[in-house]
């Protein structure tokens, strides 16, 4: 294999060379924030085959939604560490460092919010589902929604029964709220489906097609500034501390199926039941 040119050599000696003195900030900085647990529940044990597909789904959800969530603690503190890098590189520098490093980390972690959202109307929907069985066997039927995604108006039918479903919903709504939406320019659905805001460093969107109220069309000249990182992680740091108080009402509402499941297991008397 031929050794690489020149110009690959330096870029590579430059990247290492920023990705240094990244660690270098990230080892120096305290993670703030905390880390969402595993394995926090209690089902019986044994547990009959008829709660496998909840004890499976339920090992599986809770696990994906702790990692989903620890992730994003770790991007808000990888972010601002990049941040203090960057603030003394000149532009061709934060060129380089966007490129290599810092737009993939940036539109992961502006990504993760939306999809937290998702997964835990996902895992409530599917879990509750499931759990419905211990209160009306005979009439439980395997019918739920065909959806790719889920929102909470949707599952709202299924889990309205659990007493504990209501504060979990009023945890998980405020996730990737209007207000989110707004301060990072749409990104998501910007990135997605039209040009979004650069990070750190470049203008985007210079001209903007406005439709106003009256049907007028006109266009806005100007462009979008980049993000600025300690401004995105500001903004991330919020929605991972409403995950983190969603994810404490999601194992409420599991501890309620799991002494459900229990009762109905061993009965009224703890006796288990033909």
């Amino acid at each position: 294999m031929p050794e690489p040119d020149e110009f690959t050599q330096k870029q590579s000696a430059e990247a290492i060379q920023l990705y240094t003195a990244y660690r270098h900030e990230l080892d120096l900085s305290e993670i703030c924030g905390r880390f969402m647990p595993y394995r926090w529940w209690t089902l019986p044990d044994p547990l009959g085959g008829f709660w496998m597909p909840y004890s499976s789904m339920l090992s599986d959800y809770a696990a994906e939604l702790a990692n989903i969530i620890n992730d994003l603690t770790h991007d808000v503190h990888r972010l601002r560490a990049w941040a203090r890098v960057a603030a003394a590189l000149s532009d061709k520098e934060k060129l380089a460092v966007s490129h290599e490093f810092i737009n993939t980390l940036g539109t992961v972690a502006l990504g993760r919010p939306y999809a937290t959202k998702s997964r835990f109307a996902f895992a409530a929907g599917h879990l509750c589902h499931q759990a419905d069985r211990t209160k009306d066997l005979q009439g439980w039927r395997d019918e739920f929604p065909n959806e790719r995604a889920l929102y909470l108006d949707d599952i709202d039918p299924i889990c309205r029964r659990w007493r504990r479903f209501r504060s979990f919903k009023r945890r998980v709504e405020p996730i990737a709220g209007g207000a989110f939406k707004q301060a990072t320019g749409d990104f998501r659905n910007a990135y997605n489906h039209r040009f979004s805001s650069r990070f750190l460093i470049g203008m985007s969107a210079m001209v903007t097609r406005i439709v106003g109220e009256d049907g007028r069309i006109c266009y806005g000249i100007g462009g979008s500034e980049p993000l600025n990182l300690d401004e995105v992680a500001n903004l991330l740091a919020i929605e991972r501390d409403h995950c983190y108080r969603a994810f404490e009402a999601f194992q409420t509402l599991v501890a309620e199926h799991c002494a459900a499941i229990t009762a109905f297991d061993f009965g009224s008397e703890g006796t288990p039941l033909s």
